[in-house]
């Protein structure tokens, strides 16, 4: 029934498009066929194969590095309470300060190569999993906790069995609003550093008004947000199997 509901959302959508193709007419908003048209020639010409590759790799190596320093980084917050009261309210403040307030020093910094692009999608995406990994550990069930511990569980038995798997959907959640925030920045960086990827192609036929070209490279990030959303819905799936299990 879900799929049904997704067809006729796209379908809905589509029409939507059309009409406002029709409205404004095509020099602003492309028509879909003209759209699909222009992903065509791109692909066949291999103008879009490149600067895709290239944001893709950005994308993804500044999103496993923020989940290889975030996860971790929150897991002490967690575990360790005075160590997280002290470094709360400076997380806190990272996550209320536009990243692109960042994008001039890391320039200064890193220069304008794949360093700072990777970078700046580290600064987005790293936040939002810390905090989704801290918060997780701290809402743990404490009348559980407490039950472990009159059983003669020890500290390390209780963080690992009950705590971090209590965490687990806290955890994705913030894996699933720092992969958001990672590709807006991967975009964001390739128009503020050096011109290039997805980004680039996006400043490129916007400023020579190729539109059906736009629209395209405006739905190839839709498609790779969407992707990697269901990726990390199949992992909260998982993980609510193996939060069962490990609570066993």
């Amino acid at each position: 029934m879900i799929t049904l509901y997704r067809l006729l959302a796209l379908a809905l959508f589509l029409f939507i498009w059309w009409a406002a193709s029709f409205a404004v007419g095509p020099n602003l908003v492309p028509t879909p066929l003209s759209t699909a048209s222009a992903a065509l020639e791109l692909m066949r010409d291999g103008k879009i194969s490149e600067p895709l590759l290239s944001s893709l790799t950005i994308y993804f190596t500044g999103y496993l590095l923020a989940v290889i320093v975030g996860i971790p980084i929150g897991m002490l917050m967690g575990g360790i309470r005075d160590l997280g009261r002290t470094l709360d309210i400076y997380v806190s403040a990272l996550m209320a300060t536009p990243r692109v307030a960042f994008i001039p020093l890391i320039i200064l910094f890193l220069g304008l190569g794949p360093e700072a692009k990777i970078a700046v999608v580290f600064l987005g995406a790293v936040i939002p999993i810390l905090i989704g990994t801290y918060s997780g550990i701290l809402n743990s069930d404490a009348e559980l906790i407490e039950m472990a511990r009159s059983m003669g569980a020890t500290r390390s038995q209780i963080y690992w069995r009950i705590m971090l798997p209590g965490a687990l959907g806290f955890v994705v959640m913030g894996l699933r609003i720092g992969a958001t925030i990672g590709l807006i920045n991967t975009v964001v960086a390739e128009l503020y550093t050096a011109a290039s990827g997805l980004g680039g192609l996006l400043a490129l036929y916007g400023n020579t008004f190729q539109m059906a070209r736009y629209f395209v490279v405006v739905l190839a990030l839709a498609l790779i947000g969407g992707l990697v959303s269901q990726g990390l819905r199949a992992l909260e799936a998982w993980s609510g199997r193996w939060r069962v299990t490990a609570g066993n």
